[in-house]
């Protein structure tokens, strides 16, 4: 199977679904005539032309909500943020138009739209360039909200999302855009909602997803050579979130930890901790565990975003924890 990088599954994707439908167009800052920012539209222009690939003012609120008039109306936009951060000039459009058009419409209409960009850290960026909004959308009826964490699923996901009649919040991640992977040149779906078990094991439940996956599975090989058996599940989505797979891990293992790049309150590793206590509480032999960000606004330094963001060594030290193991 060949290996392609992470921006070429989703432009892949991208133009896969705009050669199916003529409908699908892909809209935002710096998409068309620079070929993204991030490269992930890089050619688009070329073969479907202005019409289709159209680069925006910086106007994230104004083309938003071009977007979703655009899908009330027929057609299936791909909105690119440059990042998540700029979606919060346009989340009127997001959370009060696009989330609630089916259902103060009684059905009658429908709202198939993608918006998708860069979320997180991405290094010395600052604040007001590396939060995680995934909870915040998450928490709006009528949006589905994905997150992948490699190639194969960013593609099968995204092709999923420009499908779905409804709005999808796909969240990408700067650092990943360049990451490579096994993806099939035939097409393939995944499905929303639907987690993946990366890796079985029967001593703990290490949950989380998008680029923290790469944090969950470095934990789980630095467990592995200390003799504990880490299940690592990518949830893929975060709404809706695939809780029986979830429940059915914790059942077997008895353990749960939650790696998460966002801030704890309100969180989905919050959500997580909840749904496993009410449902599978007797089955718990320990506390569940959350790492996530550090409860400041992201620092500058180098030294400083490594102190606030998860790590391997506070992962396999939750791990320890919750399993008896610690030194």
């Amino acid at each position: 199977m060949r290996t392609i990088q992470f921006r070429e599954a989703l432009r892949e994707a991208m133009n896969e679904e705009m050669r199916r439908d003529p409908s699908v167009f892909l809209m935002g800052e710096e998409v068309a005539e620079y070929n993204g920012a991030y490269k992930v539209s890089q050619g688009m222009l070329d073969e479907f032309g202005p019409e289709r690939v159209i680069d925006t003012p910086i106007a994230e609120l104004g083309f938003a909500g071009i977007g979703v008039g655009a899908a009330a109306n027929g057609l299936k936009p791909i909105i690119e943020f440059m990042t998540f951060n700029f979606s919060l000039v346009a989340i009127d459009q997001v959370i009060n138009s696009a989330a609630k058009l089916y259902s103060m419409s009684g059905g009658q209409y429908s709202c198939p739209i993608v918006f998708r960009g860069p979320t997180g850290n991405a290094g010395m960026l600052s604040s007001q360039h590396s939060q995680n909004f995934e909870n915040w959308f998450a928490n709006t009826p009528g949006l589905k909200v994905v997150v992948p964490s490699n190639p194969y699923d960013a593609k099968g996901l995204l092709k999923a999302s420009i499908r779905d009649p409804d709005p999808v919040i796909f969240m990408e991640s700067e650092l990943m855009y360049g990451d490579k992977g096994e993806v099939p040149e035939e097409e393939y779906i995944l499905e929303i909602g639907k987690a993946n078990i990366g890796r079985a094991g029967k001593d703990v439940t290490l949950v989380s997803f998008g680029k923290m996956m790469k944090i969950a599975y470095a934990a789980a090989d630095e467990l592995a050579k200390q003799g504990i058996e880490a299940e690592v599940i990518d949830l893929r989505s975060v709404r809706p979130i695939d809780y029986d797979t979830l429940i059915v891990s914790v059942k077997k293992t008895n353990r749960m930890v939650v790696v998460e790049e966002a801030w704890p309150l309100a969180s989905i590793s919050g959500e997580l901790a909840y749904i496993v206590q009410r449902r599978a509480f007797d089955y718990l032999d320990a506390p569940v565990i959350r790492i996530t960000c550090a409860d400041v606004p992201l620092p500058y330094a180098p030294t400083l975003i490594e102190a606030s963001l998860p790590n391997v060594a506070r992962v396999v030290k939750a791990v320890q924890e919750v399993t008896y193991s610690a030194a």
